[in-house]
């Protein structure tokens, strides 16, 4: 069977898929820099006995040549994510690892035999994503969002291609006087998000387009060298071990942190912001259909959960997971870099015959689960959130 080396295998997505792939049957190996923001604690517990650990970081040669010694399947997982404005990181980290990972490759492919790579991407890469401007469009409405997932294939041939938008980031100027929605940059209008193909490319953080970066190198140098590749564009993956340290880890950690300790949850912007949650589980179960299907060679997917779920819905599946009476409080607050609207269009990973499972109120309610054995969680909560208002990601609406 073949070795699998799973970079970042000690993290969120990365053991999760170290798991499914030892239940298949392969070997594994697991390259973490257990980054203190993520692993305070050290190395988890729940890293399998017996699984080949690397402590190591991905953007030093000698540690993912070590890591990479005989390796067919790469799952380069690993990554730099962070609401933080220390921008070279990201690229640092996420970009120039995925360039090394090739150069070793392609330098000695007898003691590098690897086949195939999987590229962690992200929903980032399509930025505030695609929009309908009605007036642009003479009056015609998009479908919900909601209808247009119940629409498989999804479609817009009945929409003018001149009235559909990728936007760039809203202004801050417009996020501080507490104006959340979309406006079309040609005529002022308010817009209407439509679901978010593999072709809406946009990025508007540093953390985007440094996965905009991988993806081009994975399908330039991919091809180049006759190394198959596949990036996935995860859009909010939720679940167990998810970090409780880490302000990107999501609104489930925040909801659940504040709760659990007798906090209201706190809702950024209005709390409509529309979402594609999807469980970690389903997340694994793709990356592993990924290696095993030749159609998904030099492809983009996006992995999300096929729903659109508002945030102060998740507030409130929640509540009713602890059994807690506290209402979410909205302050009027916002963070840079945070996205409207973010709604996947999961036809083309559908194609191969992959389907979420795990619902919303599911996931909701098994990380509500694990989060109480857990225990310094007041710690993560409070430290998440003091850095980010330190660092000037999170902002009051002034007016």
């Amino acid at each position: 069977m073949a070795l699998c080396l799973v970079t970042g295998g000690a993290g969120f997505i990365g053991s999760h898929t170290v798991d499914l792939l030892l239940r298949r049957g392969y070997e594994v190996r697991i390259l973490d820099n257990l980054q203190p923001r993520v692993h305070p604690r050290g190395k988890p517990g729940f890293i399998p006995q017996g699984v080949d650990f690397v402590l190591g970081d991905v953007t030093n040669r000698d540690d993912l040549g070590r890591a990479l010694r005989d390796v067919d399947v790469v799952f380069h997982l690993a990554a730099y994510q962070d609401y933080m404005p220390d921008f070279s990181r990201f690229i640092h980290t996420n970009t120039e690892s995925a360039a090394l990972l090739f150069e070793l490759a392609i330098a000695d492919r007898d003691r590098y035999p690897v086949r195939k790579i999987v590229f962690a991407s992200s929903q980032a890469v399509s930025g505030e994503g695609a929009y309908l401007c009605p007036s642009c469009a003479g009056g015609i409405h998009a479908p919900s969002i909601h209808d247009q997932l119940s629409a498989r294939p999804s479609s817009r041939a009945n929409l003018p291609a001149a009235a559909i938008h990728i936007p760039r980031p809203r202004p801050i100027d417009q996020l501080k006087r507490g104006e959340w929605e979309i406006r079309c940059e040609v005529c002022g209008g308010k817009m209407e998000p439509l679901l978010i193909r593999e072709s809406t490319i946009s990025p508007g953080t540093a953390y985007g387009i440094s996965k905009y970066a991988i993806e081009l190198l994975a399908d330039r140098l991919g091809r180049r060298y006759e190394i198959p590749t596949v990036c996935m564009r995860y859009t909010y993956v939720q679940g167990r071990r998810n970090s409780l340290y880490n302000a990107y880890s999501g609104v489930a950690r925040r909801f659940a942190l504040r709760i659990l300790h007798e906090l209201p949850p706190v809702v950024y912007e209005d709390g409509q912001q529309l979402r594609d949650y999807i469980n970690v589980h389903d997340v694994a179960r793709a990356n592993l259909l990924v290696i095993e299907d030749e159609r998904a060679n030099h492809q983009v997917f996006n992995v999300g959960g096929g729903r659109a779920v508002t945030v102060l819905e998740i507030a409130s599946m929640m509540q009713r997971a602890f059994g807690s009476p506290l209402e979410p409080v909205i302050p009027r607050e916002f963070r840079l870099g945070d996205t409207r609207h973010t709604v996947s269009d999961n036809s083309k990973l559908r194609a191969l015959g992959w389907e979420p499972a795990i619902p919303v109120e599911q996931n909701i309610a098994e990380y509500t689960e694990w989060i109480k054995e857990q225990s310094g969680t007041r710690e993560g909560l409070e430290e998440a959130e003091r850095m980010m208002r330190e660092n000037g990601v999170l902002l009051q609406v002034e007016r």
